[in-house]
């Protein structure tokens, strides 16, 4: 396939230029798309999963492969048969669902690149949902990562600027925990302690599906069958009362509290992994789904928590410092276009407008020209950045989507100025506890929410008199963003 993509650029692109040019680069984006598309779904597993994180990389890849990975790949996944599925339950529980539970049904109701999900009732009469890997995964797993392996190589080959090397090295290291189920149940447990405990703000409003230890394994994985509606269907949220701008609030608040809080982080957070239901009259987020997590050390929460303030706030200086401590300073500017999915000059403008306004068409397109034009120095970062900012960045990218999905107004940048701002403060005691710490972290707090005020009251001004934002605007030309060559 590498060849064929390959021949089909250079033989398509010869010789053209202008408009020519970009309107041949988007039929050959298509065509190739759709090829590595057929071969995902030809191959299935590990290469289901491959096109997923295609689907997430706004910032990286042309949008003609973001479209085609996001339409299909999310809920369009393999079926393994009954049999194949009972042989595994068999296998690895020692008796058939039919011995295990007390209804199994055959078909499921979702599947997955790795699993799929059938419902059962036990011998008691609890509702169940079982998670059965699909056949064959953990034997191929080492050659179908070799495969991907020598795919991402020749791409590189044919196209020097283009290395995804990181890509290879991060499925290598995640794919192997994300096919024991074990590690996903575990991952499950903590998630549910941390939004019990008295450190989260949103204790009552997170749910995670119980599980059934004894009737669990490796390749299976037993537990509390849930109900709930698409994080995206706002038709269903609506008919049970709730609204949109609330939804994607709770699902900024726990993954921020996840990131900058607990240090362990929910790194698949897509649609099909988000359930709502209404609790008392608000919503209730079901988190699905566990298998790939990543858990952060405090250094670099604290450096994470860091640069996004910074990033809320436009404070180039401090950016540029956080950038630095992860491995990033060469291009830091593209950095924090990646994270925040805005233009270099949004990302600093000194105004309301970088926190409240949505990205634009063209702020997204302009950011995917910097990703073609600065290939070469931003594989080299992503190859030099810390391995839990590569899962970090995903996670963001799936939320964005969510939020997208979403289409509310809801500034989930000052609930991370809030949640970045109270994750240092929590720093600060650990290392200086007393009376003065308490109020340093005070002060910074009462002065992150008067900078939050201020800047909210300035974007309400600027949509009341849209002629007096355009004047503002105009003076500020677009910038591309500082990347040096590492070299």
């Amino acid at each position: 396939m590498a060849s064929t993509v390959a021949a089909d650029y250079k033989w398509s692109l010869r010789g053209l230029v202008g408009d020519q040019y970009e309107e041949a680069q988007h039929k050959v984006h298509e065509r190739s798309a759709e090829r590595l598309q057929r071969l995902c779904f030809a191959n299935g597993g590990i290469y289901i999963k491959l096109g997923q994180h295609i689907a997430q990389l706004d910032h990286l890849l042309p949008e003609e492969y973001v479209l085609t990975m996001r339409r299909t790949m999310l809920d369009q996944c393999p079926v393994s048969s009954y049999e194949e599925v009972a042989k595994i339950v068999k296998e690895d529980l020692g008796s058939t669902p039919e011995e295990l539970f007390a209804t199994f049904e055959h078909l499921p109701i979702a599947s997955a690149s790795l699993a799929q999900v059938h419902r059962a009732t036990s011998h008691d009469g609890r509702q169940l949902a079982v998670k059965v890997q699909h056949a064959g995964l953990r034997d191929s797993c080492t050659a179908d990562t070799l495969t991907v392996e020598f795919l991402v190589n020749a791409v590189h080959f044919l196209f020097p600027k283009f290395d995804y090397s990181w890509l290879v090295e991060e499925i290598k290291d995640s794919l192997p925990k994300e096919l024991d189920f074990s590690i996903e149940a575990a991952n499950a447990e903590r998630c549910r302690k941390n939004f019990s405990s008295r450190q989260t703000h949103v204790r009552g409003r997170v749910a995670v599906p119980e599980i059934t230890h004894p009737l669990s394994s490796k390749r299976v994985l037993t537990m509390e069958y849930v109900t709930g509606a698409n994080v995206c269907d706002k038709q269903a949220l609506a008919q049970m009362g709730l609204k949109p701008k609330d939804v994607a609030r709770l699902v900024s608040e726990t993954f921020n509290e996840m990131i900058f809080i607990f240090g362990d982080v929910h790194c698949d957070p897509h649609a099909a992994n988000m359930l709502i239901r209404e609790k008392n009259g608000k919503a209730e987020l079901v988190l699905l789904d566990h298998g790939l997590y990543k858990r952060i050390t405090d250094d670099f929460r604290r450096e994470y928590a860091g640069l996004w303030r910074a990033l809320v706030f436009g404070d180039e200086a401090g950016i540029k410092q956080h950038a630095a401590a992860m491995n990033a300073a060469d291009s830091y500017a593209f950095f924090a276009c990646m994270l925040t999915m805005r233009p270099w000059e949004e990302v600093t403008r000194a105004s309301a407008d970088h926190l409240y306004l949505p990205t634009s068409a063209e702020g997204r397109k302009k950011i995917q020209g910097y990703a073609s034009q600065f290939a070469r120095e931003i594989s080299d970062m992503l190859r030099r950045i810390p391995r839990p900012l590569l899962l970090l960045l995903k996670t963001n990218d799936c939320l964005r989507t969510v939020d997208s999905c979403l289409g509310q107004p809801v500034n989930t940048f000052t609930m991370t100025a809030r949640e970045c701002t109270r994750a240092l403060n929590e720093a600060r005691m650990r290392e200086q506890p007393g009376l003065r710490t308490r109020i340093a972290c005070l002060a910074d707090t009462l002065g992150v929410e008067a900078r939050i005020s201020a800047l909210a009251l300035m974007s309400w001004w600027a949509t009341a008199c849209p002629n007096w934002l355009w004047l503002r605007r105009q003076p500020q030309p677009a910038q591309p963003p500082v990347i040096v060559s590492a070299v």
